[in-house]
């Protein structure tokens, strides 16, 4: 590969963002509405994703603007060491209410709130005169977020091959919840779900289970190994095992969470007795409106801070922030309102559907799995083996590139879907006020692409 030139001066593309990419100028979005996203050269793409799973009530929803007009009008920013804001207050109150917690702190983004709950997590120990416990067990196959912290308890090969050097040996891996590759041939759910918590009790006693501070993972895996849900049990004896070594059980719901699996959190599905100790939410939470997370506390976790110092040694500059927080109210009063978390379910019974008409035959399609309007397609070189494509062959790009010219944005996922190296899929992940046409749009487009671009790989071949 030549070296691209050294000179400061010199531009690859026209813009002087320093984009994802330095070569490939990313498209000028001049306009988003409803479902549509609208570009300077004229084109009208669909929004089959959601961003990354972020839009949910459709763009551009004129009583979200009227909410942030009105609250750059009142308070637009104070900072939370001294004030509090009606804005947080109430969305507080609200997320409360729905999943059962005790208190909620807001931040600006998933990585903020995961970077938050780690330390959440250790300080509760602290609280608790347990200073031992420093470990962390994470999931291979995972992915909570993009900062030191976030990218080190996570397993995203990929992110975080440059930074490996950096990364705290107190985080750990154990296996993911994964069935159509993990799970063994003839392997009940229940066999597959005590194999896992084995597993789990064995990487509990290697480090010493009062060394273990918390379990994370998310409740359906997002965009590392796409819209991967568990098989029924899993979270029950996951927290059945963190429950007996008193270790905090810690659900990272950025992505799937909000109404995206259909129901407003996606452990709700799950056979827990309780909410978990920590929850982490982002992305649909604002809905593309605002750039805001939380972090959602259990009674157990807030009462040994009340027992004990009585603060949480944590704080960012947007914390709390009134404008953030009022858009997602309002997100929050509109999915509610709108009854749009039961339109997701029924449409995902929709997608569900169509997926496997449209898509199942065909040869190299290898699953087809999620919840609510969160899906995703894998793709595989040999259906009956399960072989994955070689990490050179890159055709995701192609595939979204080929709907991109037909009027839909789907979300890529590439290099790694299986194993962290090898393994490719699409998501798809519309806001929940999508018309059912409008999905049947999607896959059909998802599909075409599909014959071209792989009719285009066995002609290379």
């Amino acid at each position: 590969m030549t070296d691209l030139p050294t000179d400061a001066s010199v531009n690859t593309t026209s813009s002087h963002v320093f984009h994802r990419s330095l070569v490939n100028e990313p498209l000028l979005a001049v306009r988003a509405e409803g479902n549509y996203i609208y570009l300077k050269d004229g084109r009208k793409l669909l929004d089959g994703s959601g961003g990354a799973a972020v839009t949910n009530i459709g763009h551009g929803d004129k009583r979200v603007i009227a909410g942030i007009l009105d609250q750059l009008q009142t308070v637009d920013y104070v900072h939370s060491g001294t004030f509090s804001n009606k804005a947080a207050e109430e969305l507080a109150t609200e997320l409360t209410k729905d999943s059962g917690m005790a208190r909620a702190i807001f931040v600006s983004g998933g990585s903020e709130a995961v970077e938050s709950a780690i330390k959440l997590a250790r300080q509760y120990h602290l609280e608790k005169k347990q200073p031992e416990r420093t470990n962390f067990i994470a999931r291979q196959q995972s992915y909570h977020g993009n900062t030191l912290g976030a990218l080190g308890l996570c397993r995203h090969t990929a992110r975080r091959a440059p930074f490996l050097p950096y990364f705290s040996s107190h985080f750990h891996h154990v296996s993911p919840c994964f069935a159509y590759h993990y799970k063994l041939d003839n392997e009940s759910d229940e066999d597959y779900v005590n194999r896992l918590a084995d597993e789990l009790e064995a990487k509990f006693q290697e480090l010493g289970p009062h060394t273990v501070a918390a379990f994370f993972a998310e409740t359906i895996v997002g965009a590392t190994s796409g819209c991967t849900p568990a098989v029924p049990g899993y979270f029950k004896a996951m927290r059945n095992v963190c429950d007996r070594h008193g270790a905090l059980f810690v659900l990272d719901e950025i992505m799937c969470g909000i109404g995206r699996t259909g129901k407003m959190h996606a452990w709700q599905w799950e056979d827990l007795s309780s909410p978990p100790d920590i929850q982490v939410l982002g992305k649909g939470l604002g809905g593309g409106y605002a750039s805001l997370a939380t972090i959602l506390i259990s009674t157990k976790v807030i009462n040994a801070f009340l027992a004990g110092s009585g603060s949480f040694n944590n704080g960012y500059t947007y914390q709390s922030h009134a404008v953030g927080c009022r858009a997602a109210l309002e997100v929050l009063k509109i999915i509610k309102q709108d009854q749009l978390i039961e339109q997701c379910y029924q449409r995902g019974i929709f997608l569900q559907k169509i997926l496997n008409e449209q898509l199942s035959n065909h040869l190299h399609v290898g699953d087809i799995r999620g919840r609510g309007l969160f899906w995703s397609v894998e793709f595989v070189k040999n259906k009956e083996t399960k072989e994955m494509y070689p990490s050179t062959c890159l055709f995701i790009d192609s595939i979204i590139k080929e709907c991109i010219e037909r009027g839909v944005v789907i979300y890529p996922g590439s290099k790694g879907t299986a194993d962290g190296i090898c393994g490719d899929h699409v998501i798809i992940a519309p806001p929940y006020t999508i018309t059912e046409d409008e999905l049947a749009f999607i896959v059909d487009t998802l599909k075409v692409a599909i014959i071209v671009v792989f009719k285009s790989i066995q002609e290379l071949a």
